[in-house]
């Protein structure tokens, strides 16, 4: 039986070997910053697809969900560097990219590099920021590069910009455009836990801080090593076609004024190679597709003004309908 989504294809040794190794990175990455964060498996699982989607992340939830922290904890795993920005009116773009400065003692221009030159850069509260700001994100968030004065500097590797925002207390602060959204590969919410959950972080941290703890389990080095088999992970044309039916039908729905774009269908693309390859797969599936659009396409879409009560809900809540409208492949015998 041939499937539509390549499971009769031959399967290479040193491919199968590359997503095993994937898969064990995952496995040890999420049981590690679950040392921090009781539950919201699902959460970190997308942050790892981020990574290894080379894309970014919106966290869009109330204040006190534990965002900073779980950053800080997949940080740490990873033994990558670290920088927060708290997003505010008067915060600069040098405040993120950095600042040249004349050094007397050298008689010559310095610059003094800021924290988006971290792996990983945590902006807090980002719709805080003014357009200006939030707009000094838009080159090394797309590019992986920052031009200051001229000269065009490369960020490192592994990168990943984690930025947040609330959905209250909306006086005062800059939503973000769509052209600055759909710079996110994903964007995910971490929501309140269950009380069971609640109650074991309540004794996790009750003597001591588990981060100040925390170890890595692998390095930027060897993260970026894996991203070549990720890139391999097989989407026959079926599911392809499959992806492309949810982005075309978003564009045509009644009740939407912005559909996704074409940078929208290439981020659902690789975060389905990605999540295929943690689940130790060389192949991606439909179901790959359905659990990822919402995160990798909701924000990316703008509803008509008379359909829109609340943008956040309103977008999951059609996309969730449009997902379910449009046919699943099917085996072929």
């Amino acid at each position: 039986m041939e499937s539509s989504d390549g499971h009769s294809a031959p399967v290479n040794t040193d491919a199968a070997t590359a997503i095993t190794r994937v898969s064990e990175m995952a496995r040890r990455v999420r049981a590690n910053v679950a040392r921090v964060i009781v539950g919201k498996q699902d959460v970190i699982d997308l942050l790892i697809v981020a990574l290894l989607s080379e894309g970014h992340v919106l966290i869009e939830d109330v204040p006190g969900m534990g965002k900073t922290m779980m950053a800080r904890a997949l940080a740490r795993s990873l033994a990558a560097s670290f920088a927060r920005v708290q997003g505010t009116p008067d915060l600069l773009p040098s405040d993120i990219i950095g600042v040249s400065y004349y050094n007397q003692r050298q008689g010559e221009f310095e610059f003094r590099r800021g924290p988006i030159f971290s792996n990983m850069a945590l902006v807090d509260e980002i719709n805080r920021a003014t357009p200006r700001t939030q707009s000094a994100l838009l080159e090394a968030m797309q590019e992986r590069q920052v031009t200051v004065d001229g000269v065009t500097m490369p960020l490192g590797a592994p990168f990943l910009v984690i930025a947040t925002q609330n959905p209250i207390e909306l006086e005062g602060t800059f939503p973000l455009p769509e052209a600055q959204l759909d710079r996110f590969l994903l964007r995910v919410r971490v929501s309140y836990p269950a009380p069971e959950e609640e109650l074991a972080m309540l004794y996790r941290f009750k003597d001591e801080q588990p981060l100040d703890s925390l170890q890595p389990v692998i390095s930027g080095e060897e993260l970026m090593a894996l991203l070549p088999a990720v890139r391999a992970v097989r989407v026959t044309e079926p599911v392809a076609r499959y992806l492309l039916a949810i982005i075309h039908a978003t564009r045509d729905y009644p009740t939407m004024r912005l559909g996704a774009s074409p940078r929208a269908s290439l981020a659902l693309f690789r975060a389905a190679q990605a999540l295929a390859a943690m689940q130790g797969r060389d192949y991606v599936k439909p179901d790959d597709i359905k659990r990822l659009a919402i995160p990798a396409l909701a924000h990316r879409l703008l509803l008509s003004p008379t359909q829109m009560t609340y943008q956040t809900q309103d977008g999951e809540r059609l996309l969730r309908e449009i997902v379910e409208s449009v046919p699943t492949p099917v085996e072929r015998v």
